[in-house]
C-alpha cells in the first residue's frame, strides 16, 4: 500500500511540473500589434498595404482616368518580390493590398494568378457540363487596365545585442496597354530589437 501511494504522488509531481511548464496562451484582438522577434509581421503587412493603396488611389491618375474613360479604373496586383533577407509571405501582403483596393470601392478590381487560372478553368468545364444557359461564357474577362507591382527589400546592422532593420516596399502602377508608370511610392518600417547577452 504505502508503495502504491508513493507511485501515485511521483505521477501526480509528474503532472502537475508538466502543466507548469506548458505554454501560456492569452486571447488578443488581430488588429493588436504584437512584436516578438522584431521581424516582418502581419501589423507591417496591414499598415504598408493601408498606406500604399492610400497614396495610389490619392495619385492624380486616378482622376484623369476616370474623367477621361466615364468609369473607374480597372486594377489587377501583380507579383510583389520579397528580396529582403528574411522569409516574407508575399501572398499575405498581396491579400492585404487587395482588401485596401476592393473596399476602397474607388476602382474595379480582378483576380490575378493562379485564381484567374482556376476560374478560366471552371468556365472551360462548364462549356461541356453545364446547361447552355448557365454555363459562363468564354472570351467575357474584365481586362485590366493597371497593374500594381512591388519588391519589398531589407537592410540589417547588428552589433553586440542590438538589431536594426530597415524594411523598404516599392511599388509601383503600369499601364498595361502602353506600359507607364502613372503612380510610383515608398514605404519604410525601421525596428530596433535589443537582446542582452547576445550577438547576431
Amino acid at each position: 500500500m504505502k508503495r502504491y501511494s508513493i507511485i501515485l504522488l511521483t505521477a501526480a509531481a509528474v503532472l502537475i511540473s508538466g502543466c507548469a511548464t506548458g505554454p501560456t496562451v492569452t486571447r488578443t484582438a488581430s488588429d493588436e500589434v504584437i512584436d516578438l522577434s522584431g521581424r516582418w509581421n502581419d501589423t507591417d503587412s496591414r499598415l504598408t498595404a493601408e498606406a500604399m493603396v492610400s497614396s495610389m488611389l490619392s495619385g492624380g491618375w486616378l482622376e484623369r482616368f476616370t474623367s477621361d474613360e466615364g468609369r473607374p479604373p480597372v486594377v489587377i496586383v501583380g507579383s510583389i518580390r520579397n528580396k529582403s533577407s528574411e522569409h516574407i509571405d508575399a501572398e499575405t501582403f498581396i491579400k492585404d493590398i487587395e482588401r485596401e483596393l476592393i473596399n476602397s470601392g474607388r476602382v474595379t478590381f480582378v483576380a490575378a494568378g493562379a485564381a484567374r487560372e482556376e476560374l478560366r478553368d471552371e468556365r472551360e468545364d462548364q462549356q461541356s457540363n453545364a446547361t447552355q444557359s448557365t454555363a459562363a461564357a468564354l472570351a467575357a474577362e474584365t481586362g485590366a487596365d493597371y497593374m500594381m507591382q512591388g519588391v519589398i527589400t531589407s537592410q540589417t546592422d547588428a552589433i553586440d545585442g542590438k538589431r536594426a532593420t530597415l524594411y523598404k516596399v516599392d511599388m509601383e502602377l503600369i499601364g498595361l496597354e502602353n506600359n507607364q508608370k502613372v503612380w510610383i511610392d515608398t514605404k519604410e518600417i525601421k525596428k530596433l530589437v535589443e537582446q542582452k547577452k547576445n550577438s547576431w
